[in-house]
């Protein structure tokens, strides 16, 4: 009787253990999945009209620039929607070069790796390498090379790198980072790019369309660069054709100015050229294979 009695014990001890182990299972798998959802799930990027980021005063518009009053942009009458806006971090938080310096090839070599993606510009004898790495901390160089003014642009967001030509009209532009992102979901698939404004106009500009948005120079073209002077390559491939080349310095900063020399009565100025950047890969360095 005894045995029967142990016997039965037995059998639901094992029913028992078998059920709890199949439910820690399953919510075990239940907890996996999640997991893998919630990396999958994209992160939301801060809104900037749910940030407060636009206000109107004495009947303008203005956009967050930074903790000073005058940093703000007035974007009264600009193109875009509000919406759509990122961040707000402040125009100045990215250090936008205004007097990049270089090393040489035997130096940087010792940094890069072959594979390493870069900008590379080259008027005359004057060769420059921009290092993607780098512009990643910078987004935007301002360079003056062989006596032309350029500025090599990375944006990680859009993977969007090219050199652009500061010179619009008559007039020579200095570039910086707003510290906002915008998207469109008909524009470069719909991805988020960064927004550039001028210092000598504070108007705003979106490389990703490759206009001014607001400001004095509103619905100017950007100029991106005759693609003959420049490339989309690498390391590997810069060292070995270009040896003479200078390379941007890794871990740049500088003091922020606090003002700049304006354009006074400045009208926006007729397209003079390619305004949107090629893909990453479309202006190739032809022995690349990005």
């Amino acid at each position: 009787m005894k045995s029967k009695f142990s016997l039965l014990f037995l059998i639901l001890l094992l029913l028992t253990w078998a059920c709890n182990n199949s439910t820690e299972s399953q919510s075990g798998k239940e907890v996996a999945a999640a997991d893998a959802a919630n990396e999958e799930k994209p992160k939301k990027r801060p809104v900037s009209v749910e940030n407060g980021k636009f206000f109107e005063k004495e009947g303008r518009k203005y956009l967050y620039g930074g903790e000073r009053e005058d940093q703000h942009f007035d974007i009264t009458g600009y193109t875009l929607k509000d919406e759509q806006f990122h961040y707000g971090i402040g125009r100045e938080k990215f250090p936008a070069l205004l007097e990049p310096n270089f090393i040489s090839v035997e130096i940087a070599d010792s940094i890069f790796s072959d594979e390493d993606r870069f900008l590379l510009l080259k008027i005359g004898e004057d060769a420059r390498a921009y290092s993607i790495k780098d512009l990643e901390h910078h987004e935007v160089v301002n360079d003056m090379v062989n006596g032309k003014p350029v500025m090599a642009a990375y944006c990680i967001l859009a993977d969007l790198g090219a050199i652009y030509d500061r010179t619009l009209g008559d007039k020579v532009f200095t570039f910086a980072l707003s510290g906002y992102t915008y998207y469109d979901e008909e524009v470069w698939d719909g991805l988020d790019g960064f927004v550039m404004w001028d210092r000598e106009t504070e108007s705003l500009w979106w490389p990703l369309i490759g206009k001014a948005v607001s400001g004095a120079m509103q619905g100017t073209d950007m100029k991106v660069l005759d693609e003959q002077l420049w490339s989309q390559t690498t390391w590997g491939i810069i060292k070995e054709k270009n040896p003479q080349a200078m390379v941007l310095e890794p871990g740049q900063d500088f003091e922020r100015p606090a003002t700049w020399a304006k354009y006074e009565d400045i009208q926006p100025i007729s397209s003079e050229g390619k305004g949107i950047a090629p893909r990453w890969g479309e202006n190739a360095d032809e022995e690349s294979d990005d």
